[in-house]
C-alpha cells in the first residue's frame, strides 16, 4: 500500500478499509457500554448509583487523557505496533469486566477499555496515508461518524444482553468485539510510511492529562456545582492553571506533544470552536430523550419504558447518522465542509426545538433521535474535512486526536448543563424534575445550537476570503 498521494491498488485498500470501521466502531460500542447497565452494576455489587455511573465517567476520562498521547505516537514510525498495544490493553480491561472478583476489578477493567477511545484519530492517520487520495477523505468522514454514533449499536444491544442474561453477558459481547478488533488489526493495519518521527513529550502529557482530568471531572459532577459552588470553581482554576503550563510548555518544547501552531491556523481554531459549541447541544438532547423515556408515568409525564426500549429509541440515531455520513462525501462537491457543519448544525437545531416542543408521545421521541443522528452524521463526517484541508499528513493522527478531545469536553459540559437544569427544575424532596426543566433545557441547548450554526457560517466566509486573498 502507498500514502494517500500515491496510487494505493484498490484491490489492496479493500481490507483496510473494513477493518478500520471496525475499529472505530468497536472502540466506541465498548465505551458506551457503562451507559445502559449502571442499575445493574449498582444491584450485584452492592454500591451507590453513584459509584455505579463511575463505570462510564472513568473511561470516558481515560480516553480524553489518552487521545492526545496516542495521536502524538501516531505520527510516529510505530504507529502498527501502538494500535495493537492499545488494543491488547482494551482486550485485558474487557475480560477484567467479564469476570470480575470486586467492583474495583470492574471498574479497572472500564478503565483499560477507555484507553481504546484514542484509536480512532490513529485510525484516521492511517487511511489517509494509505488509501487513494479519493478514498481517503470518504473513510475518514465515516471513522469519524462511527466514533459518534456507535453508542447507538452499545446501548440496545447491552440492554437486551442484560435484559436475557445478566451483566456478564453484556460485557462479554464487549469482550468478543474487542478481541476481533484485536485480529482485524494484526491483519489488516500496516506499517506507517518510512521518515516518520514522534518523541512524545513526557512532561507536556502530564500536564496537559492532569488538566484534562480535572476539567473533565469537575464537568462531569453535576453535584459538585450544586453541593459544593467553591470547591468547582478552585477545580477550575487548577484545570485552567495545569493547562496554562501545557500550553507554554509546548510553545518552547522542539518536539511538542500538539503542534500549537497549527492549532492557530483560523480554519482549525474556527473547526474545533464550532465542535465544542455542537458537542454541547448534541449530547444535551441525547441525554435528555433517554432520561425523559425512562422516567416513570406517576411523574406526570414520560413513558417508564425499560433499558432495552430506551436503548431502541437510540437505533434511529445510529442509522441516519450512519445515512447523514454517507451524504456528505457527495455533498463535498458542491459545498465546502464548513457549510456542511451548518447544515449538520441546523438538523439538530430543529430537533431540539421539536423535543421543547413536542414529546408527549413516544413516537415524538424516536423522530428526535433521528433527526439528531442525521445532523450528528453530517456534522461529524463534514469536520475532519475541515481540519485536515490544512493539515500535513503527517500530523492527521495529532490534528484529529485534539479535535476528539475538544469534543468530549464539549459532551461533558452537554451532559452536565442538562442535569443541573434538570436538578434546579426538581422540587425539594421529588425524585423527578418538573416536565418543563426538559423545555429548558432543550431551548438553552437550541440557543447553543444557533451559536454553533453562526459559528460555521463565519468559519465559511473566512475560509472564502482567505482564498479570494490569495487568488
Amino acid at each position: 500500500m502507498t500514502p494517500s498521494g500515491g496510487n494505493a491498488p484498490v484491490a489492496a485498500a479493500r481490507p483496510l478499509v473494513p477493518a478500520l470501521l471496525f475499529i472505530a466502531l468497536v472502540v466506541a460500542v465498548v465505551g458506551s457500554l457503562g451507559t445502559p447497565l449502571i442499575t445493574t452494576v449498582s444491584d450485584e455489587f452492592d454500591v451507590s448509583l453513584a459509584a455505579a455511573q463511575w463505570t462510564l465517567t472513568a473511561p470516558l476520562l481515560v480516553g480524553a487523557v489518552a487521545t492526545p498521547v496516542l495521536g502524538r505516537l501516531g505520527t510516529g514510525p510505530r504507529r502498527r505496533q501502538v494500535v495493537l498495544a492499545t488494543l491488547a490493553v482494551v482486550v485485558a480491561g474487557s475480560l477484567l469486566t467479564v469476570v470480575p472478583p470486586s467492583f474495583g476489578w470492574l471498574l479497572a477493567g472500564r478503565v483499560a477499555q477507555g484507553t481504546g477511545l484514542g484509536l480512532t484519530a490513529l485510525m484516521m492517520g492511517v487511511a489517509r496515508d494509505h488509501l487513494p487520495t479519493g478514498r481517503s477523505g470518504p473513510v475518514i468522514a465515516l471513522l469519524s461518524v462511527a466514533s459518534t454514533v456507535g453508542i447507538g449499536v452499545g446501548y440496545p444491544l447491552a440492554g437486551l444482553l442484560t435484559d436475557l442474561s445478566g451483566l456478564r453477558a453484556a460485557y462479554g459481547v464487549g469482550l468478543l468485539v474487542t478481541v476481533l478488533a484485536l485480529a482485524a488489526a494484526w491483519r489488516a493495519v500496516p506499517q506507517p510510511p518510512s521518515g516518520r518521527s514522534a518523541t512524545v513529550d513526557l512532561p507536556g502529557a502530564a500536564l496537559l492529562g492532569a488538566g484534562l482530568l480535572v476539567l473533565l471531572l469537575v464537568i462531569s459532577q453535576s453535584s459538585l456545582w450544586t453541593e459544593r459552588p467553591g470547591a468547582a470553581t478552585c477545580l477550575l482554576a487548577v484545570s485552567a492553571a495545569l493547562l496554562t503550563a501545557w500550553v507554554r510548555r509546548e510553545r518552547r518544547s522542539v518536539a511538542p506533544l500538539v503542534d500549537l501552531t497549527l492549532l492557530r491556523h483560523p480554519a482549525v481554531a474556527g473547526a474545533n470552536a464550532v465542535m465544542l459549541l455542537g458537542g454541547v447541544g448534541m449530547y444535551l438532547l441525547l441525554t435528555l430523550v433517554t432520561r425523559y423515556v425512562q422516567t416513570p408515568d406517576s411523574a406526570g409525564y414520560g413513558f417508564g419504558v425499560g433499558v432495552f426500549v430506551a436503548g431502541l429509541v437510540l437505533v434511529p440515531f445510529s442509522v441516519l447518522g450512519f445515512a447523514g455520513g454517507r451524504l456528505v462525501p457527495p455533498l463535498r462537491e458542491r459545498l465546502h465542509a464548513t457549510a456542511l457543519l451548518a447544515v449538520g448544525g441546523t438538523v439538530v437545531l430543529a430537533a431540539l426545538t421539536l423535543f421543547a416542543l413536542a414529546r408527549d408521545q413516544l413516537w415524538l421521541s424516536f423522530t428526535v433521535m433521528g433527526m439528531l443522528g442525521l445532523g450528528v452524521g453530517l456534522f461529524s463526517a463534514a469536520m475532519p474535512a475541515a481540519i485536515l484541508a490544512v493539515t500535513p499528513a503527517s500530523e492527521t493522527s495529532s490534528a484529529m486526536s485534539f479535535n476528539q478531545v475538544v469534543r468530549s469536553v464539549g459532551f461533558s459540559i452537554g451532559s452536565a448543563l442538562g442535569g443541573l437544569t434538570l436538578a434546579a427544575r426538581t422540587p425539594t424532596g421529588a425524585r423527578f424534575p418538573a416536565e418543563g426543566g426538559y423545555g429548558t433545557a432543550s431551548w438553552l441547548g437550541a440557543g447553543m445550537m444557533l451559536c454553533t450554526v453562526v459559528a460555521a457560517v463565519l468559519l465559511g466566509r473566512a475560509a472564502r476570503s482567505g482564498a479570494q486573498r490569495k487568488a
